[in-house]
């Protein structure tokens, strides 16, 4: 019963950021102006899009197969896709759960240890922020004005804001930081043979040796080329999805291939917030990195309303046809 309070409480919490930050979105917007954007969209484009999307999905199951195949387990590829939507869809209802969902997913259809393939998952979200790395490096080199003009005022300097106060006047905050890890550290370590009589401690133990064995997978995967070519091929589809929106919106339709690649890192950053889905901060982010373009506000927010809301109901939809499948064919298993 307070498990379920909890999750209910924590899932409140989440979307009530998520529509503060959509209430600082569309606040002063012209709303005729947005909706008649959105009557004048062209979907198809949408759809396109959404194509794009679908198959970077698989490339990046395609991808956490070839890490899984080096702890000597061979999962289906369908069935990796279902847990990686399974996963994504999760994630529109707690931030950041996504992907101990998926795990779990794959661990039943598979019978794979869940606690290995945490330790794949941290390792493809390592390499995804490393690969997004090298594409923000491309940008700031093929746009570096248009960039910092960008990143600087509205991201930067704002947390700045917040963040210089706090750390300025409390040196306690300083001290604590780097205290209290080592208190622990010196804690655990000096009263190491009690703790580990803690059944729960054994658990964890094994847990963490088992994220281990999946970290290690990095030095014993055979098909290191095709992981590198898939790693850069899921954020070139990304790419090409956020550009091939464009065309949607006749304000957006005249926007470069780069500008895509701009539209996406930006858009990244919105993810990082605690809410599901980058709900709210996406909308905001987006829309006014638009502006930079000279398009209207009401134009990037009708941009980015339609591209984020076309996502989460096509990543819903196909997140909830792999949870029927997966259920089904345990059933047909079991009968």
């Amino acid at each position: 019963m307070k498990k379920t309070i909890l999750k209910a409480f924590r899932f409140i919490l989440f979307l009530s950021i998520g529509i503060v930050l959509l209430y600082f979105a569309f606040r002063g917007i012209d709303m005729r102006k947005l909706w008649t954007a959105f009557l004048n969209a062209r979907y198809i484009w949408i759809v396109f899009s959404l194509i794009f999307l679908t198959a970077s999905h698989f490339v990046r199951a395609y991808r956490w197969n070839i890490l899984i195949e080096a702890l000597r387990y061979k999962p289906s590829l369908v069935n990796t896709f279902y847990s990686v939507m399974i996963g994504y869809t999760a994630n529109y209802a707690f931030p950041r759960i996504g992907e101990i969902t998926k795990c779990g997913v794959l661990s039943k259809t598979e019978k794979i240890p869940a606690d290995k393939l945490l330790g794949t998952v941290i390792i493809e979200r390592f390499v995804d922020l490393l690969t997004l790395f090298i594409f923000l490096v491309i940008l700031i080199t093929a746009k570096i004005e248009f960039f910092s003009g960008f990143i600087r005022p509205q991201i930067f300097e704002p947390l700045g804001d917040i963040l210089a106060p706090v750390f300025q006047r409390s040196a306690l905050i300083w001290i604590l930081l780097v205290a209290v890890p080592v208190l622990l550290l010196f804690l655990v370590y000096k009263y190491r043979s009690y703790l580990t009589k803690w059944s729960f401690l054994k658990k964890a133990k094994d847990i963490v040796k088992g994220i281990i064995s999946g970290l290690k997978t990095v030095y014993t995967m055979k098909r290191n080329f095709q992981f590198i070519i898939s790693s850069f091929l899921i954020w070139i589809l990304y790419w090409l999805m956020t550009y091939i929106a464009f065309f949607a919106l006749s304000s957006t339709a005249n926007l470069q291939l780069i500008d895509g690649l701009f539209i996406l890192v930006i858009g990244g950053f919105a993810f990082v917030a605690p809410v599901q889905g980058g709900i709210g901060a996406f909308h905001w982010i987006v829309s006014v990195g638009l502006t930079l373009y000279g398009i209207s506000k009401e134009e990037g927010l009708a941009f980015a309303t339609i591209i984020h809301g076309s996502q989460l109901l096509w990543t819903v939809l196909l997140g909830l046809f792999s949870m029927i499948i997966l259920v089904s064919a345990r059933r047909y298993k079991k009968v």
